[in-house]
């Protein structure tokens, strides 16, 4: 079953804390979060990693440090060793979310914020970009962030990265389903949305159909189970 978690940055944490934290991720891991310019980006990406470890150790219990890590050629991130456990991570502002199953994943959350709407010619088809203006002008952005959520979802899923356009394929919204339209060889997934916050669009896409109702919520002491983990 699709598992799916959640950890809001209300506060900073702490010069202190944040070394603490990052002594139980990777070399490698560590030194991309050290070239953040800015420190809540460093912060998400630090927290983000933390959890999934955390998540990750509980479901199939290994230890922290028996976590390996390795990209495909596209530059997905995936467990060494483990075929049926997948994952992704996305964050935003002041959401840190990762999901996890059995079968490929994707998951995107962004924070709805005021935008040039003509970038959806960019990045859309007709048909998306006809969508978002047919809604009230009121109503835009935030259909903007759900179409793109939903985009970014699929092309995490995927695992391709940049080779997959987003304008090489589209996604259909009506009442009750949302489905995708496209020429690409996976076709076949499955779409949800989750109300994780109002200023907020989530969206995970999966090849099976077994939703949670609910995201796992956590706090800054989950995470600090990784110590003992």
């Amino acid at each position: 079953m699709i598992e799916i978690y959640g950890v809001q940055l209300k506060n900073y944490i702490s010069k202190e804390d944040f070394d603490r934290l990052l002594g139980f991720v990777s070399e490698e891991k560590k030194e991309r979060i050290r070239r953040f310019r800015k420190y809540d980006d460093a912060e998400r990406s630090l927290i983000a990693d933390i959890l999934l470890r955390v998540v990750i150790c509980k479901k199939i219990g290994l230890k922290n440090d028996e976590l390996s890590f390795y990209k495909n050629e596209y530059g997905k991130p995936l467990l060494k060793n483990m075929e049926n456990i997948y994952f992704s991570i996305s964050h935003s502002y002041d959401w840190v979310v990762v999901a996890v199953n059995e079968f490929s994943i994707g998951i995107d959350i962004e924070k709805i914020k005021p935008i040039n709407l003509n970038i959806a010619k960019r990045f859309f088809t007709d048909d998306e970009y006809n969508f978002i203006m047919d809604v009230d002008v009121q109503k835009r952005l935030e259909y903007f962030f759900k179409l793109w959520t939903l985009k970014e979802s699929y092309v995490k899923l995927e695992g391709k990265g940049l080779y997959t356009s987003l304008k090489s394929f589209s996604i259909i919204i009506n009442d009750y389903n949302i489905n995708i339209k496209t020429d690409n060889e996976l076709k076949n997934c499955f779409f949800r949305e989750y109300n994780i916050d109002a200023g907020y669009k989530l969206a995970v896409c999966s090849l099976n159909n077994d939703f949670p109702d609910n995201i796992i919520i956590k706090g800054y002491n989950d995470l600090l189970e990784i110590k003992d983990l």
